[in-house]
């Protein structure tokens, strides 16, 4: 068995999932050729800093850090939201990205 380390592209994948729009809307707004995500997902390919860079432009809640490294959490919290985010919300968003990771490692062992 091998060990499973989510690339950038597994996040981006991610992160349209929670989005809940197509891929290919995703592709249209940061100006992705037609097909971009989906061949980059499929190859496990890494995603150019030109790309990442647009991703971040287009969607500023998303944290680059994570994007990038997979450390930290999905969405910034905006500074004058930080102290309405409770604890509990913060547990609940974990658990929500725990499953969703788990998916993605499935999805992916069953492309193999």
């Amino acid at each position: 068995m091998t060990n499973f380390k989510p690339k950038t592209i597994d996040r981006i994948v991610l992160f349209i999932n929670c989005l809940g729009i197509s891929v290919r809307k995703f592709d249209i707004k940061i100006g992705a050729s037609n097909g971009y995500t989906f061949r980059m997902r499929k190859n496990r390919a890494s995603v150019g800093t030109d790309v990442i860079e647009r991703i971040c432009n287009e969607y500023p809640e998303l944290n680059p850090c994570w994007i990038l490294l997979g450390e930290g959490n999905m969405l910034r919290i905006p500074e004058d939201q930080e102290d309405s985010i409770t604890e509990e919300d913060l547990k609940l968003l974990n658990f929500f990205l725990k499953i969703n990771m788990r998916s993605l490692k499935t999805l992916i062992k069953l492309q193999k």
